[in-house]
């Protein structure tokens, strides 16, 4: 099967686009094709629809199936594995904010934490090495329990608040 032209296009911005944000460029272009797949595919129909080795789809298969941005679909008969993305944009993105505190945010805290603790307090250097690691201590402790406040909103308010924050900026200017 050829891919449409805006399928191709939208799969290759994913894949740059992911390379921007960490993430391995073949992994973000299966998930684009995911994305945009009304059905579930399998690992032989990612390799001939992206030109990728077979190989390579299965270790980026089970990278976004770690990151529970694709799922395993059965069909009755077919011994083959298939797998369907988040169809859900607001979904997709909270999935993707939650494993990015899991793999990034939290290990962070812990370090700066860590951190300060290692630091003895008595010089200058020390002073000023501990005045800025509170600081961003800090800056993740007030924003993580925002972050999951907004998390336990439905969508339809989240919505309504991007909405309104745009409105204030225009009236602001």
């Amino acid at each position: 099967m050829d891919l449409t032209v805006a399928t191709e296009k939208f799969v290759a911005w994913w894949g740059e686009m992911g390379s921007k944000w960490g993430v391995n460029r073949t992994v973000a272009e299966i998930h684009a094709l995911f994305y945009l797949s009304r059905d579930p595919l399998n690992a032989d129909d990612v390799a001939a629809h992206l030109s990728f080795s077979r190989s390579n789809v299965s270790s980026s298969l089970h990278e976004l199936e770690n990151w529970g941005l694709i799922s395993p679909v059965h069909f009755r008969g077919d011994r083959k594995q298939y797998y369907e993305a988040i169809k859900d944009p607001w979904e997709m993105f909270r999935v993707i904010l939650d494993e990015r505190r899991r793999r990034e945010i939290n290990p962070t805290v812990a370090t700066l934490r860590a951190c300060l603790e290692d630091v003895a307090g008595s010089t200058q250097e020390d002073l000023y090495t501990q005045e800025r690691l509170r600081a961003m201590l800090e800056f993740f402790e007030v924003m993580i329990p925002l972050y999951d406040e907004l998390r336990r909103l439905p969508r339809g308010p989240i919505q309504n608040l991007a909405r309104l924050t745009a409105k204030i900026r225009e009236v602001i200017g």
